[in-house]
């Protein structure tokens, strides 16, 4: 049996340990969700988060947020950022060609890069737009069948802070978009917090972007 370890560390502090269901077990019974929110913890927020060697984990938050850069500056092993594709597409396309017409393949490149990427069986950290809810119930799905568990680590920032960080990296969305993305995002943290996660999800880390800007390591061990 595959034990998950969800820490948190700062000074040598580390979280209980959080025991997974296996697969063949987890139709009949999945244990309590964890919840761990480090928000408003003024600088006392854990520097690294480590799970164990079979989970997922998906880091979910507004546009601008800083998911991407949190798992640039963070993560030592495997990721998946649907930013990173885009990028990839961006540079290969002509400038004139607006990212509408493309968009399509570059989705389709990034589930096909996940899924080669999970195959490995390796822990994986995964950029979560927050609207696609079968990607979430997919990641559930491979996480149970390897034995290991589904974590998500929510990025709540403010929309200012999300707009801001949109202007910082040059690239921004829609007024609609944004706001289907806000209603997702509020929906989901309200959620968390009252420890009602998504189906197949065991753990969830609520972060502030002080919280984020502290942590320095997302990884997996045992």
């Amino acid at each position: 049996m595959n034990r998950t370890t969800a820490y948190a560390t700062t000074s040598g502090l580390a979280l209980p340990k959080q025991p997974t269901t296996p697969a063949r077990e987890a139709c009949a019974s999945l244990p309590s969700p964890v919840v761990r929110d480090l928000r408003e913890r003024e600088g006392r927020s854990p520097h690294a988060l480590l799970f164990g060697p079979r989970d997922l984990v998906v880091v979910t938050g507004l546009p601008g947020s800083g998911k991407s850069t949190l798992m640039r500056r963070a993560v030592r092993g495997l990721r998946v950022d649907s930013q990173d594709t885009r990028d990839r597409w961006d540079g290969r396309m002509p400038a004139r060609l607006p990212y509408a017409v493309y968009r399509p393949l570059v989705r389709l490149a990034h589930y096909a890069g996940l899924r080669r990427t999970l195959r490995t069986g390796e822990g994986v950290v995964v950029h979560d737009c927050g609207t696609q809810a079968w990607v979430r119930a997919w990641l559930a799905r491979e996480a149970r069948r390897r034995g290991g568990t589904l974590h998500m680590l929510l990025l709540d920032v403010t929309p200012e802070q999300a707009l801001a960080g949109q202007r910082e990296r040059g690239r921004g969305v829609s007024r609609y978009a944004f706001l289907r993305h806000r209603r997702a995002a509020d929906r989901l943290v309200r959620r968390t917090e009252r420890g009602d996660l998504p189906h197949g999800c065991g753990g969830a880390v609520l972060l502030d972007r002080e919280a984020a800007d502290t942590l320095r390591r997302i990884g997996f061990v045992g």
